[in-house]
């Protein structure tokens, strides 16, 4: 079972999307706190990053590039979202395997999680 960390400051999105892909049956993790991203991912076995760009004052590009940059989780596949226009390009040039934005369907949010994980489960992890 793949494990998904969900980094959200908004409660509600935040339980929302983690009931929508436990009932695909993907193991969450959902946090509140962006500054703790790095020490889940280093003390967790995570697959995937599901994360916000922006957060309690924390830009989510900002994590991004932190985990990239972090040796024992920078291969960890991370999906950003946003409801800001024209954020897409800022969040993958920051690391971001792909992005999707807010408010998304179910249906592709569920199918672009698949798709990152069907990847990442191809690619030789360090």
């Amino acid at each position: 079972m793949y494990k998904i960390l969900i980094v959200e400051d908004d409660h509600n999105l935040g339980l929302m999307i983690k009931d929508i892909l436990e009932f695909k049956g993907y193991d969450i993790i959902l946090s509140k706190k962006p500054e703790v991203t790095i020490d889940i991912l280093t003390d967790e076995d995570i697959d995937m990053v599901l994360m916000d760009k922006l957060m309690s004052g924390i830009d989510g590009t900002d994590i991004c590039t932190q985990i990239r940059k972090t040796e024992e989780v920078y291969n960890t596949p991370i999906l950003m979202m946003s409801a800001l226009p024209d954020v897409e390009e800022e969040c993958k040039a920051a690391g971001a395997t792909d992005f999707i934005y807010k408010p998304f369907e179910i249906k592709l949010l569920q199918e672009k999680v698949k798709n990152i994980l069907e990847i990442s489960k191809d690619i030789p992890q360090s």
